[in-house]
């Protein structure tokens, strides 16, 4: 056996470590998105057109604006290492067949079980279990997956730009999708609030321009913490006085949470310092492990409480319309995210083996063994 150069050992460690501190990004940030999901889509965050009836909705808020960050973390770390990759036609078909399985599989289930009653279900609802990309199931897979198809395109795009025009491009893009609506005091027809393709190009680039070029308010732990926790602040500030406003005034309904969208430039930034502070973050060796061991899994936990069939169904599982104190919000909040993050690692650990099994018995037909061979060649031409 090969004995390993010290220095190349060392080296290893600590691209791993590396690795592993936003492995880690990702597990926190789903279980942000959790969080997310269990607040508003549980009602339990008061509605800001009307006066706050408690101190408890004051405190939801608070973790509602400390976690929006959460999807641009993910795609800020997709971005990071996607930059960097080559387009895969295996990795797409996998992430596709992993789609479609938690879409129909859970979709079945929760059918079958009345937890989405069937008395209820449309053909709309059927469309979009079979047809998940094509019909939004997830909105985030959806950007995802078109981004991936972009991908041949963006990532050698991203390769060869120069540090200025990559700054001129990103100017642009983030002038027209994300500062111009943060200060504009009107709703503009074109702004998908960060629910599309083009948000997600803005943010891979971002991450693409930190890998290449690094960038100077995320340099730094205490510069990115500063940066997320401040950005978080402000964002609260503006909702609650957008919130009186309102309350006084009437006017500017429309515009009370737009400081909580996934494209205004608060949310943006924040994002940038979470994401930041990460890249600081050092891992030891064996807590980095175990995080590698489950971060590939993490798509699970989104993929089972988001399905059409549960979405707003498990909320109340944890007791989410009988919250009414700051100790049961925090202690319900806990048990959700912790719960409903374990479930959805261990479901996508057994949706793998099983998906790894079935490899194996098909390799023994024909049809599939043609099937697998196209693919590899057209991964090794790409």
């Amino acid at each position: 056996m090969n004995k390993v150069n010290p220095e190349n050992r060392k080296h290893i460690s600590e691209k791993q470590s590396r690795m592993s501190n936003l492995e880690l990004l990702r597990c926190i940030a789903m279980m942000m998105v959790v969080v997310l999901h269990y607040l508003g889509k549980g009602k339990i965050l008061s509605a800001l057109t009307e006066p706050m009836p408690g101190s408890y909705e004051a405190v939801a808020w608070i973790l509602e604006v400390f976690c929006i960050v959460a999807v641009n973390a993910y795609m800020l770390i997709s971005g990071y290492f996607l930059c960097t990759s080559t387009f895969k036609m295996s990795r797409l078909l996998t992430l596709y067949l992993q789609l479609w399985v938690y879409s129909v599989g859970v979709g079945a289930v929760g059918i079958l079980t009345g937890i989405f009653p069937l008395a209820e279900v449309e053909i709309h609802d059927l469309l979009t279990l079979i047809f998940p990309v094509s019909m939004g199931h997830y909105w985030f897979l959806t950007a995802y997956i078109y981004m991936y198809l972009f991908l041949p395109f963006i990532g050698g795009m991203v390769q060869k730009m120069s540090k200025k025009q990559m700054q001129l491009a990103l100017g642009f893009l983030l002038f027209f999708f994300c500062i111009l609506k943060s200060i504009l005091p009107i709703r503009l027809e074109m702004d998908g609030q960060g629910y599309d393709c083009i948000w997600y190009l803005c943010v891979f680039l971002t991450a693409a321009y930190i890998r290449r070029f690094g960038m100077g308010i995320v340099n730094s732990w205490k510069k990115s913490t500063c940066l997320y926790v401040i950005s978080c602040l402000i964002i609260f500030g503006v909702t609650m006085g957008l919130h009186q406003f309102y309350l006084h005034t009437g006017s500017l309904g429309r515009m009370i949470k737009i400081s909580l969208e996934y494209n205004h430039v608060l949310t943006f930034l924040a994002s940038l310092g979470l994401f930041g502070i990460f890249l600081h973050v050092k891992v030891s060796e064996g807590f980095g492990k175990i995080i590698n061991r489950i971060a590939p899994y993490t798509l699970g936990v989104y993929l089972l409480h988001e399905n059409l069939t549960l979405r707003y169904a498990w909320q109340n599982w944890f007791g989410a319309a009988k919250v009414n104190s700051i100790p049961g919000l925090l202690w319900s909040t806990v048990c959700a995210v912790v719960i409903v993050f374990v479930a959805g690692v261990i479901l996508d650990m057994v949706r793998a083996r099983i998906m790894k099994g079935l490899h194996v018995l098909f390799s023994k037909m024909g049809i599939y063994q043609r099937l697998v061979s196209v693919v590899e060649r057209i991964d090794k031409s790409l």
